[in-house]
């Protein structure tokens, strides 16, 4: 099972490699659509991403509320250990 800190960096590689976000400019309270300026269908793209890279079904209702890129690691969380 990962931890946060790895979870965090299994996120903020997904962002670089897939929307070529800059590393400087993926932070903890760096908000997905407002600063890293995705959009509703990068985000489909990103849990596609990381249901792949966790082995984990991401119901749509634990993204609902993800604003920030700390808010995909808390869900991803919470995902592995209710499932654990």
């Amino acid at each position: 099972m990962m931890n946060k800190d790895e979870i965090y960096q299994e996120v903020a590689s997904l962002l670089t490699s897939l929307f070529e976000i800059d590393a400087d400019d993926i932070r903890p309270d760096a908000r997905l659509y407002e600063d890293l300026e995705l959009d509703s269908i990068d985000a489909v793209d990103m849990v596609v991403h990381l249901q792949k890279r966790t082995g984990r079904k991401i119901k749509p209702e634990a993204f609902r509320a993800v604003r920030t890129v700390q808010d995909v690691v808390d869900a991803v969380d919470q995902l592995m250990r209710d499932e654990a």
